[in-house]
């Protein structure tokens, strides 16, 4: 049997090799900064502001980031470059630490929502294998009415993790569905109740509404659990995945963020972004589509990773 060691090399290497696209677009771009500046000046703090901004750490957090790094070249009285690398790595381990530790106790409701094609079906399912695996019991429920094939798609994942899926008929009331599962999952004392939800335009308000109404279900039916709304963003979006966590953060009350497709973008400062611009917690990443890449999130192992 697996050790947690041995599962925690696992995804670290599987991490490493999602990052590649990242490293190519940053971390190489800070070596060779490192390599053509021998000294530190004006210039290489700028070149170095602007890589971080390519690489969509955002404007105010690179300003950020590079003036906390000036302030610290010119306390510690640091002349030469390369000793700038280890520095950059602490400042974006503490970026992106969060302030509390993330853990369920039964009950625990995650109720997963976010824009069309973040892959939340996918997710849902990663995260049932996942806590499953933890010697959890699992229900999920198909909230997501509106698209055809998402019930489907849950239930092969479903039959994959052997998991339970609760759904009614495409067009139905998503609330019920909510409502349906959380009497199921009570009456079989079910660990963690996984909540589907349509994808949806950040900008379109009825469906803000209905994602409100099953936020209320879930407080109004089950007071006792843990809730967790978690935002899936798809990190390949850059900057747009910011927008979209403002307004669901505004809306829903998101307590935490799941990022996706890391392995697919060559900007991996978003995650950085994310964090420093909305102050929520990013709870998972995936970097891969099979359901041992995506895992909970730690600053360091990813920083680790990034910097290869």
């Amino acid at each position: 049997m697996e050790s947690n060691g041995d599962k925690k090399k696992g995804f670290f290497s599987r991490l490493k090799k999602g990052l590649g696209k990242a490293r190519q677009g940053f971390t190489h771009r800070v070596d060779e900064l490192i390599r053509y500046y021998r000294d530190i000046d004006d210039e290489f703090f700028d070149e170095l502001e602007e890589i971080l901004i390519i690489a969509d750490v955002g404007v105010n957090t690179s300003i950020e980031i590079v003036d906390e790094l000036r302030n610290q070249v010119k306390e510690k009285k640091i002349g030469h470059a390369d000793e700038i690398k280890n520095l950059l790595k602490k400042k974006i381990v503490s970026v992106l630490a969060n302030k509390d530790s993330f853990e369920t106790i039964a009950p625990t409701v995650f109720l997963v929502v976010g824009v069309n094609g973040v892959g939340k079906t996918t997710t849902i399912g990663k995260l049932s294998n996942l806590y499953r695996k933890q010697g959890n019991t699992i229900l999920i429920a198909a909230g997501d009415t509106f698209r055809a094939a998402a019930s489907e798609q849950l239930q092969i994942w479903g039959d994959r993790a052997g998991v339970d899926v609760i759904s009614q008929t495409e067009g139905s009331d998503p609330a019920a569905v909510i409502f349906d599962a959380i009497q199921a999952a009570k009456s079989r004392n079910i660990d963690i109740l996984m909540c589907d939800t349509a994808g949806r335009l950040h900008s379109k308000k009825n469906l803000m509404n209905e994602l409100e109404k099953m936020n209320r279900v879930i407080d109004r039916e089950y007071p006792e659990a843990q809730k967790e709304v978690l935002l899936v963003l798809d990190a390949t979006t850059g900057q747009n995945a910011v927008s979209q966590a403002k307004l669901f953060k505004e809306t829903v009350g998101v307590t935490g963020i799941i990022l996706t497709k890391l392995d697919g973008t060559a900007k991996g400062g978003i995650i950085i972004a994310i964090k420093s611009e909305l102050d929520l917690p990013i709870r998972f990443i995936g970097v891969g589509e099979q359901a041992e890449d995506l895992q909970p999130f730690t600053p360091e192992d990813f920083t680790e990773a990034l910097f290869g």
